[in-house]
């Protein structure tokens, strides 16, 4: 396979309408899914069905049958066959993978936790209370942040191990205070068997994990089975079946959002260092699938970039799917200036973006739409991914116009507390009487009244 990554040059193409067609490949919409994955859907179900419906077949059947479907499912599709004791995780299973982790890999993964925890309890929600008081009157309103009790998260174990985003949820809940934390996994070498993975999950502190993946793993944490009880919000990324399994059980519990595959924009400029830019725009490219786009408003840099997309391709282990990603959904685009490349930016949403130009600083003013930010020529994203301490769990697909990433907020549960005595009341007595007959709601009003009769 040869590159043949898209290139676009604004001034004689339309860059709005190709964006718009990534974008839609890219959204969970895109039915982005293996070969592979689709031989499996054939043989389970016996035709070619799209992948939402592969996943609401399968989470009501985990919900009516409980676990007998989630052990079915992992035996059909990750081709392992699981009880409920082997589904779980041993407590010693754990031990053993910490004792034998390399010491030098652990003291990483301690130095991750203490930049992912200074963060998130940096950015930590704090109860607020607000007093109003006039003479006699006495109002108290407060906003509570508690913990959620119960999280589950989901890490991929496909294609390769994962324990950075073990460490980018599990922390985060755990700095926010969750106390139960169930993990699930496939049950693949890179996922419940990976060492690695274990260790890490035994360094943070979590003793639930569980050899499942797919929509089977997300049903059965939102619904509940047997050894496994339900959790109150799922996140964490995972392929097409994980983010559609996870739309589909949202009301049943809470998500972080509805994930698609890895993308980056690169925003550069003729300082950037096409060495630099063709290794960020591989770096997501090799998730496979996973997008990585150029905007840049100096064309020298284009063909520069290929050139070194050649190069670094053909040395790396993963060069072929990284390939094949960047011809797929990847582009090179020629903006007219600064100011265009900030706007298609914008329109992209992107889950990462980099902006390596001389005066990064200038360029973030100009954007609105995205989920993590990297500045300057020194900052590849994989800083953000594995080191910084913000979780590298983003919004994709466009979400970023609206969503955001993960933190420690997004594991508190907040609740209003109001408080007004006798004088307070009947002061705001005349306005909500007011506002209830507009309504037609004359029980509000007798609610007040019948507390001032006296």
């Amino acid at each position: 396979m040869t590159l043949s990554i898209p290139t676009i040059d604004c001034s004689t193409q339309d860059p709005v309408q190709a964006l718009a067609e990534l974008r839609r490949k890219l959204s969970p919409q895109g039915d982005i899914v293996s070969e592979a994955g689709k031989q499996r859907t054939i043989e389970l179900f016996g035709e070619p069905l799209v992948p939402r419906q592969v996943v609401e077949r399968i989470c009501a059947d985990v919900r009516q049958r409980g676990l007998a479907a989630v052990l079915e499912y992992t035996e059909k599709l990750d081709r392992k066959q699981l009880t409920l004791e082997s589904m779980r995780v041993s407590a010693e299973e754990l031990r053993e993978a910490h004792a034998a982790a390399d010491p030098k890999f652990l003291r990483t993964i301690r130095t991750i936790c203490g930049n992912i925890a200074e963060f998130q309890s940096r950015i930590l929600h704090e109860d607020v209370r607000l007093i109003r008081q006039d003479g006699t009157s006495r109002v108290e309103l407060r906003q509570r942040y508690l913990p959620l009790k119960r999280v589950g998260i989901c890490v991929p174990g496909g294609a390769a191990a994962y324990p950075s985003t073990v460490l980018m949820t599990a922390v985060p809940a755990k700095t926010a205070g969750v106390k139960e934390i169930a993990v699930v996994v496939p049950p693949t070498e890179f996922g419940g068997y990976n060492s690695s993975l274990l260790a890490t999950c035994a360094e943070v502190g979590i003793t639930e994990v569980y050899r499942i993946g797919g929509a089977q793993a997300v049903a059965a944490m939102a619904y509940g089975v047997e050894g496994l009880p339900r959790v109150d919000k799922i996140v964490g990324p995972g392929n097409l079946f994980v983010a559609l399994a996870k739309q589909h059980v949202f009301g049943e519990v809470d998500i972080d959002s509805i994930a698609g595959p890895s993308e980056v924009i690169l925003l550069a400029d003729d300082s950037a260092d096409p060495k630099y830019v063709a290794a960020d725009l591989i770096s997501q490219a090799e998730h496979s699938p996973g997008s990585g786009v150029l905007i840049t408003w100096h064309a020298p840099l284009i063909e520069a970039v290929k050139a070194e997309l050649a190069v670094q391709l053909e040395k790396l282990p993963r060069g072929e799917l990284a390939l094949s990603s960047l011809n797929d959904y990847g582009a090179l685009i020629l903006a007219k200036d600064a100011i265009q490349a900030a706007e298609l930016t914008d329109l992209m949403a992107p889950e990462h973006l980099h902006i390596s130009t001389r005066e990064p600083e200038q360029m973030l003013d100009r954007i609105q739409n995205a989920g993590a930010i990297f500045l300057g020529h020194f900052t590849p994203v994989a800083v953000g991914d594995y080191f910084a301490g913000p979780s590298h769990v983003l919004p994709t697909g466009g979400t970023a116009r609206f969503a955001n990433g993960l933190c420690a907020n997004d594991f508190l549960k907040r609740s209003s507390v109001i408080w007004y005595n006798h004088d307070a009341l009947e002061e705001a007595a005349e306005d909500i009487r007011r506002l209830a007959a507009v309504e037609g709601l004359t029980a509000h009003s007798a609610s007040v009244d019948v507390r001032l009769e006296e």
